[in-house]
């Protein structure tokens, strides 16, 4: 049993481990492919970067503002077709009203209809010469019409229906469009009833000239894109602006005329019967039965929606193209100087290369009678110095991080025994002297340890932690080398010029201090400096 935990600790520690591996080499993956773009490449998205949603953000304020206009558009059709019907419906109530004074007349009541013409005529006389009233018995047959000067040989009424209706309700009654008997065009009638001791004994009917509900929805037309028209209680036109010749007797469009048929006031978005698309809103009138319908072009909307989209897109895409070609040309520029800096530091480089190629020429002439050990301790320093100048050299001389100095200068112990040296601590950036120094002073520290500590047999092991720490002159850098596992330590009885190489060196060229420890499990050196350069 215990033989299985274990086996599923181990390959749960193992899925573990293959997740962090994986997580890291997305991450490796994606900084490579970044690092493959170039700095124009870079310049170019950070613009567009910055100027797209610039862009994308204006569209949805034009798009929000078309949004608003619409909704007020909405809202001032539906006002336009309520103050349209409440003008109807006064102008209705006014031609009932004057009707009906006709018909308390004596002169109407009596059938004495030559005294009742010039009543007639004083009534007609404001709404032009195309009102025709006429009067009629329960059959319909006309007894009286202000166009015909002899009352015999008269027509019957087309519309005996509304005729019937007015004897049966002893109630004012509105047509539909229909056409009249007398005048052979279509009209529409407004019928009321003439009592005689409390019957109905005619209908006096007032057809009102069909241009006065023509001028009364062109004044109330707020503008030339609007569409207005009066539909009859079958949903037959009989006022229109526009094209009133092509549209007076047609039914409204079907998507009209479907709502219509639900409700009695609502607002949709429908088809003109030119075929053009309309927000509309529509009321019908409780007094007549009529309905008033209005709507604007869909097109005097979106017309300013794509103008401003189109101006938003010049001005965002030349914005676009200004910022590209600012970006390639601080591209070019940025790209010559970092060309010429990196000019500079080959150049740099391969004098400085030179420079220790020659001194270590020059060192092994001068020590040409010391020992070996003396010449590899002088040449050993001297590459240690190399190899920091190196790693500054591939990061162009902008510093470098503390564990990439420590595992160049312990790059020969890893290689053979990785396992032998640990290190723990947070990512620390050196300034190149600092890097510099500091290769120094490990290389120093761990060729003694090589000689005489804890790398200097199989078992023993190297533990370098660093942290930084807060002082009160800035942040300071604190690194501990600690060796176990050697042969037994035993202080010198005479510091050597490595010890004195280290401690001067973290005294006065890193502003801190270095200190060595001879405790019996391994020496531990503990060095501070400042990280501010």
């Amino acid at each position: 049993m215990l033989r299985n935990e274990s086996v599923a600790v181990e390959a749960a520690f193992s899925g573990t481990r293959a997740d962090d591996l994986q997580f890291l080499l997305r991450n490796a993956q994606n900084e490579a492919q970044l690092a493959k773009l170039s700095l124009p490449v870079r310049l170019a998205l950070l613009v567009a970067g910055t100027t797209l949603p610039l862009i994308v953000f204006a569209v949805g304020i034009v798009v929000h503002d078309y949004s608003q206009d619409r909704k007020e558009a909405t809202q001032r059709v539906l006002e336009t077709v309520r103050s349209v019907r409440f003008t109807l419906d006064a102008e209705i109530r006014r031609m009932t009203g004057g009707l009906q004074v006709l018909a308390l007349t004596n002169a109407l009541r009596n059938g004495d209809f030559k005294d009742f013409r010039g009543m007639a005529d004083g009534f007609l006389e404001q709404y032009g010469k195309d009102g025709v009233i006429l009067v009629s018995d329960r059959n319909a047959q006309i007894l009286f019409s202000s166009l015909a000067a002899d009352e015999e040989d008269l027509p019957a009424r087309n519309n005996r229906e509304i005729v019937q209706r007015v004897f049966l309700t002893k109630q004012p009654q509105y047509t539909g469009l229909f056409t009249g008997a007398v005048k052979k065009k279509p009209i529409i009638a407004v019928d009321v009833p003439v009592l005689g001791d409390g019957e109905v004994i005619y209908d006096a009917s007032f057809s009102p000239p069909l241009e006065v509900f023509q001028n009364m929805i062109q004044k109330q037309r707020p503008g030339s894109d609007w569409t207005i028209s009066l539909l009859d209680g079958d949903g037959v036109v009989f006022a229109r602006i526009p094209n009133p010749e092509g549209t007076i007797g047609k039914r409204g469009s079907d998507s009209l005329l479907a709502a219509t048929s639900t409700t009695t006031e609502a607002t949709l978005v429908t088809t003109s019967l030119e075929g053009s698309p309309l927000i509309t809103a529509f009321s019908r009138s409780p007094l007549t039965g009529w309905t008033v319908a209005a709507g604007i072009s869909e097109s005097s909307l979106v017309a300013p929606l794509w103008r401003y989209l189109a101006i938003t897109s010049v001005i965002g895409a030349m914005l676009l193209m200004v910022g590209l070609a600012f970006a390639v040309r601080m591209a070019t520029t940025i790209a010559r100087a970092e060309t010429l800096h990196d000019l500079l530091i080959e150049e740099l480089n391969h004098r400085v290369k030179n420079t220790l190629a020659i001194l270590q020429a020059i060192a092994v002439q001068t020590f040409r009678s010391a020992t070996r050990a003396e010449r590899e301790k002088f040449e050993g320093r001297l590459g240690a110095l190399a190899e920091a100048h190196n790693l500054l050299s591939e990061e162009k001389w902008r510093g470098s991080g503390l564990q990439d100095v420590l595992e160049r200068v312990l790059q020969p112990y890893l290689l053979t025994n990785p396992e032998r040296i640990r290190m723990f601590g947070p990512k620390v950036p050196l300034s190149p002297r600092i890097a510099v120094v500091l290769s120094m002073i490990v290389h120093e520290i761990a060729t003694n340890a090589a000689k005489y500590g804890a790398l200097s047999n199989d078992t023993g092991v190297v533990t370098l932690d660093w942290e930084v720490i807060d002082e009160g002159a800035g942040p300071m850098l604190r690194l501990i080398w600690t060796e176990t596992g050697g042969p037994p330590v035993t202080a010198p009885v005479q510091r050597g010029f490595g010890s004195r190489l280290i401690e001067r060196s973290a005294r006065d060229q890193l502003g801190g201090e270095a200190t060595v420890d001879f405790l019996p499990r391994g020496v531990v050196c503990t060095v501070t400096c400042a990280l501010k350069d």
